[in-house]
């Protein structure tokens, strides 16, 4: 009997040998196959030297800061050396405690989680990277499954025999996608905590590793509960590892999640309009920029490097700036249209308005995917009346609603925008760009791609083609008379007769004073002296590339002209009368660090030295005693509601309101000696305005814009914003010591130029 248990026991021993020994022999020759290649191709040497993509093209500014990105996914590497030692700590500890032991596979923790499954251990860093690089997501048929296991094990040893431990830890934390635009630890340690990745302390390192485990479980935007428990869990293993003392983790454990959640979408962060104006720009330049073996760059995935001349600090002020006042500008607006049973229109009849309604309907994204998708005239217009969930826009947050289509295209016709554009003359460089008030909800780049009645801001060319041709001095006085061009010449079909907007005539005006207070008569007079075909020739070489008619009335500015255009030409003025291209790229780079183009302006002579110091002269008389002295002022007067704080400026300013028929476009053009900005204010459609010039010229609705930005950059030091003198030639023969008692000088808000 005992014999014959000891013949059972045997058989028993030698049954379990060969089961264990034949799954040991399987699992080799699986592993083998796999790494031959039997169950499907494997990384090449090629693609395991490169296996970085889909990297975000990265937008920098030229103070070093990321603008934002452009990618598939929002992915920028770093460097081992850039990742803190207590990220690096927490990964291992938690993820694979045996990193730096095993050569790709940890046979005892594979052991453990076959022995007892739940246990964890199974897969390590390595194996984990050759999951997300090469064998993507995990099959749930259980034979496919264990075929990827294999795979992944394969690739696994590749990748350690391939890379430095260093290297692998790099690679896994650049990969791994941790949610909400978050993709690679970069970019986590941005968006949830706005800091760079070597920045993170010991709890926010806990946090982004616990994401490890499961980013979609374990999203601390939804579940901050659960993460908090997690990243718990993450200083207790560094604890065990000794990482960290008991001291340490209970203290870590008592703190809370505190996220500074900074988004990185396409509608997030700074200068939005900016950036899909590059994104357009570099659809092209890579077509023209091919590859060395003629492929084409792709923006989203190929790791650019786009350095560009936009200062974050400037754009940052600049976007606050505009914020600020239109804010408050809309709230006086709606307030207004409270009284208007036509709102937000004047002047326009029902038939009118509702053309204006069904142009919008027809622009919508709403009417073209439906449009394409074959739907009838009356399929469309059922669902613009059908009362929909939607979130809108208002300046005291996005607000969740129920409304129609029709009805929310008429609740954004109400709101004003505006625009702002800066640039440094001297280097043409675009220092900050701000095309609207929110891209989110407002597309339209009024930087670039809007072009609007410029009003006054456009007497200046007159002026100084009168300077430059005739050399008049700003002390040159002329009639305050009314002027006449007889139908005939220039091609004009009747008399031309502009009025002064404030209707007073009489005695004489200095050019400067004429100027200061947007005198139409005279500048009439001074566009009949050195004709239209003149000015137009001069406003081209200070950079105006749009068509211009050679006609007189361009003289009060009913030419339309981009934020652009008008911003970068006055720019010249300030720049001794030399015309440098506005630009906004400096270089590109690829993904390891090869400049691919670096970008020039071009320069050209728009006029002489003297001429441009002249113009300045008569530009500083706005801002002293014309339409543009609220700036100086130290109490603001008691009609002007919407300015803010007095700004109190004592710096050489020179600057031009500008405010077109009806109100409908306010401009205000500020320059100091290495800085010029553009503030242009208006509805979308030019029936949406204010009804009295009080709020609606250009000196209540955009100078304050300029003074908001202005007030900021000035306080920041950094900046070396110039608050001197403008550089006088050595030489101008031009007189310019006018007596400022004249009643010319006085001060007249109201500058409408028609």
């Amino acid at each position: 009997m005992t014999k014959k248990k000891n013949q059972n026991f045997r058989k028993y021993i030698k049954l379990f040998w060969i089961t264990v020994l034949s799954g040991f022999l399987l699992v080799i020759s699986m592993f083998l196959m796999a790494s031959s290649g039997t169950f499907g191709k494997l990384p090449t040497f090629e693609e395991l030297e490169n296996p970085e993509k889909n990297l975000a093209t990265e937008i920098i500014s030229s103070d070093g800061a990321t603008l934002g990105k452009y990618a598939y996914e929002n992915r920028t590497p770093v460097k081992y050396k850039d990742l803190p030692k207590n990220l690096i700590n927490a990964l291992v500890a938690t993820e694979d405690e045996r990193f730096y032991e095993h050569s790709g596979i940890d046979f005892r923790g594979t052991a453990r989680a076959f022995l007892k499954p739940g246990s964890g251990g199974a897969s390590t860093i390595t194996q984990q990277l050759a999951k997300m690089l090469f064998t993507g997501k995990a099959s749930r048929n259980i034979g496919r499954r264990v075929l990827q296991k294999m795979k992944e094990w394969a690739v696994a040893v590749k990748l350690e025999r391939q890379y430095t431990k260093q290297e692998i830890i790099t690679m896994y934390l650049n990969k791994y996608d941790f949610l909400n635009q978050a993709v690679g630890i970069r970019s986590a340690a941005r968006i949830y905590f706005g800091k760079e990745p070597n920045e993170l302390n010991q709890q926010e390192s806990a946090m982004l590793v616990g994401m490890l485990k499961n980013s979609s479980l374990y999203n601390p935007l939804r579940r901050k509960e659960l993460v908090t428990k997690r990243r718990n869990v993450v200083l207790f293993q560094m604890l065990r590892n000794k990482y960290i003392t008991k001291e340490e983790k209970d203290s870590l454990q008592t703190l809370p999640i505190e996220l500074n959640y900074t988004p990185e979408s396409h509608n997030d962060g700074l200068a939005t309009y900016f950036r899909e104006y590059l994104r357009s720009f570099l659809k092209e330049w890579v077509k023209e920029n091919p590859k060395a073996n003629g492929e084409q760059y792709d923006i989203n995935r190929d790791g650019l490097k786009i350095y560009v001349t936009i200062d974050s600090r400037m754009q940052q002020y600049a976007e606050e700036a505009v914020s600020e006042h239109m804010a408050n500008l809309q709230r006086v607006f709606f307030e207004e249209q409270k009284r208007n049973k036509k709102a937000p229109f004047y002047s326009l009849t029902d038939s009118q308005i509702e053309t204006i309604y069904e142009r919008a309907k027809k622009n919508s994204d709403r009417y073209k995917r439906m449009k394409k998708e074959g739907s009838t005239d009356e399929e469309i217009d059922r669902a613009f009346q059908t009362k929909t969930k939607m979130k809108v826009f208002s300046w005291k947050g996005d607000i969740d609603t129920i409304m129609t289509p029709m009805d929310s295209i008429k609740y954004y016709k109400y709101f004003l925008r505006s625009g702002l554009l800066s640039i440094e003359p001297q280097t043409g460089h675009i220092k900050a760009w701000v095309g609207g008030i929110n891209h989110t909800y407002f597309k339209y780049d009024h930087v670039e791609q809007g072009k609007r009645q410029v009003g006054s801001t456009f007497k200046p060319f007159v002026y100084a083609t009168a300077i430059n041709q005739l050399r008049l001095s700003p002390c040159e006085k002329f009639p305050n008379t009314p002027y006449t061009i007889p139908k005939g010449k220039y091609g004009l079909i009747e008399d031309w007769t502009p009025k002064n907007s404030d209707n007073e005539y009489g005695g004489e005006r200095t050019l400067k004073g004429a100027l200061a207070n947007s005198t139409n008569v005279i500048t009439a007079r001074l566009i009949d002296m050195v004709t239209p075909s003149n000015v137009v020739r001069f406003a081209k070489a200070t950079g105006v590339e749009s068509d211009l008619i050679e006609a007189p009335s361009i003289a009060l500015g009913t030419v339309e002209l981009s934020l652009m255009e008008i911003t970068s030409a006055y720019a010249t003025f300030a720049n001794k009368g030399l015309r440098v291209e506005p630009h906004v790229l400096s270089r590109i780079e690829d993904k390891n660090g090869i400049v691919l183009a670096e970008f020039t302006p071009k320069t050209r002579e728009a006029m002489s030295e003297e001429t441009a110091y002249v113009v300045l002269d008569l530009l500083k008389g706005v801002t002293q005693s014309g339409s543009g002295v609220r700036l100086r002022l130290s109490r603001h007067p008691k009609e002007d509601v919407l300015t803010g704080f007095p700004y109190q400026f004592t710096n050489s300013i020179a600057g031009k309101t500008g405010t077109t028929q009806n109100h409908t476009d306010g401009w205000f053009m500020g320059v100091v000696p290495n800085l010029a900005t553009g503030v242009w204010t208006g509805g979308e459609d030019r029936a949406t305005h204010f009804r009295w010039i009080g709020n609606g010229q250009g000196a209540t609705m955009s100078l304050p814009t300029w003074a908001l930005f202005m007030k900021k950059c000035y306080a920041d030091s950094t900046l070396n914003v110039s608050k001197d003198r403008f550089e006088r030639p050595s030489y101008v023969g031009i007189d310019l010591n006018c007596n400022t008692n004249n009643k010319d000088e006085d001060l007249i808000d109201d500058e409408t130029d028609f």
